[in-house]
This record gives C-alpha cells, structure tokens and sequence, in this order.
C-alpha cells in the first residue's frame, strides 16, 4: 500500500482503539514506516509513546513484582500509558528476540499484559524490517503475526513530493526526484555492500547536508548520504541552475520558459517550493505558458503545498476550463 491509504487505514483505526485489531507495518529501511505512525498521532492530537522492545529483556515488559500485604503485586513499566488516547508503537518488532516478542503476545491481543490493562483510547501499531532487507531481524511468529494485521508499504512518488514540499525539502532535490521519475527516490539493493544508498529518509538528510556543507565537502558528504551513484547524477542536475533565471523576475511577471526538460524540472520545483500562497495566482497565469504537462504539475504541487490558497485564486476556474480532464481541488466557499 501507498503511503497516503496507509495513512488513511491508521487513522480510522486510531478512532476506533478497542475495535479495530492492531496493524503491522512491513517495509525496508528508510522508507517512513515511523514517521507516517507519528505523523498520524500528531494530526490526531493525541498520545504517541514509541516502545522498542529490541531494548528490553523479555519480562521487562510485564514490569517487576512488589509485596502488596500477603501477595505479590506486578509494577508495569512507567513507558505503558495509563490514561487517555494515544498511539503505542512498537518500533523494530521484528528486531527483538523471539522470547522478547513473545513477550509482546497478550499485549496485542487481549490489550493487556499481567495486571496491565491498555486504556481503551490507545490503540497498538508495529513496524519492521523484512529479514530479506538484511537488517537486524528475527522471524516471527507465527503465533505473533496471527494477531496482527499486516501491511506492506510502498514508496510513491507523488506521496513523497507531497510530503516534501510541506516539509521544506530543498527545491533540487524534488526537482531531481520528480525528473528521474522516482527511480532514486528509493534505491536500496540489500545484496550490495555500499553503506549508504536512497531512500526518502536519507533524502531528507541530503537536503540538510545541502544547508550545511561547503562547495568543497558536499559531492563527498553526500556520497555518505545517498551513494555514490545518485550523487554523482544529482550533483550533474545541480549544474543546471546556474542556467536558470532569477526565479523572481517570474513571480514579478516574466513568462520565460526553459527549453530543456531538465530545466523545466528544476525551474517548477523551485517556483512550487518558494511560492506563497498570495503568489499563486501568478503561477496560474504563467503556466499558461508552459507545456501542458509541467503546466499541470505545477498546479499539482502548489495544491500539495498549500490546497486552501490554491483553491481561492481568481484564475483557477478558467485553469480548471483548460485542464478539464484533470482532477483539481474544488473552490471552497
């Protein structure tokens, strides 16, 4: 699944905590299976305690015992929540042991463990690595799988760029993804032994890289980054823009067009990326100029970027007229 129905399963399984069985996220590394759980949470406005039972031992779980008059009592850990709503994650399950997995049994079944009872407005959720990532994993389960419902995710592009341009992911580096077609958005080969490869997490780190090396460090920062096969490619792409014009002599009404597709790239992302939402009335009207299919990913990223503003600009019903076969945010009254 995509990253936008994923999204849309968790949150209606957030609403409903008590009823709706816990959900596996499967993926390999990199690709956002956390952060898409978080986000959710955030969105939600609700509780979010991230439990990674790879750092405990299989009864650190259940909590330790403690005299209570004639009887022994058990003490949960502090990290289990014990009131209102909320997400409880268990990262890397597949990374712990398979006692301490099996630690975990109750807990997603029946929402208890020991004395310990989940508070109804909490719901679970897991994620890991595929043992053919070659990462730290164990097998589960049996037993353990057939208490959760298992979801694949898979990288999208659209999803990502969407992603990117509301979290200020550097210009060139969406234009680059966008215009190689997604292919080193992810690009891992678990059978190679180079340390560092792309995927969207690593992106993220190059396009903080971007803001913190110098001219002379970056190509080999990178490398450490993405590999050295996207970088080599993106550090080529970032040649072209010292051929495009000041992007503000566009937004000041310049309708100037790159004849070169990789060009057209850069130049969109970096009108998409920097524009405000007063600004894009003037990037409807000066796609106007462009081919109808950069004219539409424009309009496609600002929707991404900022759908409100998108929707109240004076242009857009006559944009809407010319791109009919085109699904665009309805005006909102």
């Amino acid at each position: 699944m995509i990253p936008k129905q994923i999204k849309e399963v968790l949150r209606r399984a957030v609403d409903n905590p008590k009823t709706s069985p816990p959900i596996h996220l499967w993926g390999p590394p990199g690709v956002g299976k956390s952060a898409i759980i978080k986000q959710v949470a955030e969105e939600k406005e609700i509780g979010f305690v991230d439990l990674r039972l790879a750092l405990l031992d299989p009864t650190d779980l259940r909590g330790i015992p403690t005299v209570s008059g004639d009887k022994a009592k058990w003490l949960p850990p502090t990290t289990l929540p014990t009131e209102g709503k909320g997400i409880l994650f268990l990262d890397e399950l597949t990374s712990a042991p398979p006692l301490t997995q099996a630690s975990a049994y109750q807990l997603t079944l029946d929402r208890a463990i020991g004395e310990y009872n989940l508070p109804d407005g909490w719901y679970i959720i897991a994620a890991g690595n595929r043992i053919e990532d070659r990462a730290v994993v164990y097998r589960m389960s049996t037993a353990l799988a057939n208490r959760f419902v298992h979801l694949d995710f898979q990288v999208n592009l659209d999803n990502w760029i969407e992603w990117a341009l509301l979290n200020q992911i550097d210009s060139n580096i969406i234009a680059f993804i966008h215009w190689r077609g997604g292919d080193l958005l992810f690009a891992f080969k678990p059978d190679s032994n180079e340390k560092a490869f792309a995927t969207p997490r690593t992106w993220e780190y190059a396009s903080k890289v971007l803001k913190l090396c110098s001219k002379g460090s970056l190509a080999e920062t990178l490398e450490g980054t993405v590999g050295k096969g996207a970088t080599a490619e993106f550090m080529s792409f970032l040649k072209v823009q010292t051929e495009l014009p000041d992007i503000n002599t566009i937004f000041k009404g310049d309708n100037f067009v790159p004849k070169r597709i990789d060009l057209k790239y850069a130049l969109i992302s970096a009108l998409a990326t920097k524009a405000t939402g007063k600004q894009f009335e003037r990037l409807l009207k000066y796609s106007e100029h462009l081919p109808e299919e950069f004219a539409v990913l424009l309009v496609s990223m600002l929707t991404s970027k900022d759908e409100q503003s998108l929707a109240t600009a004076p242009s857009l019903d006559k944009w809407a007229r010319s791109h009919a076969d085109v699904l665009i945010p309805r005006r909102r009254v």
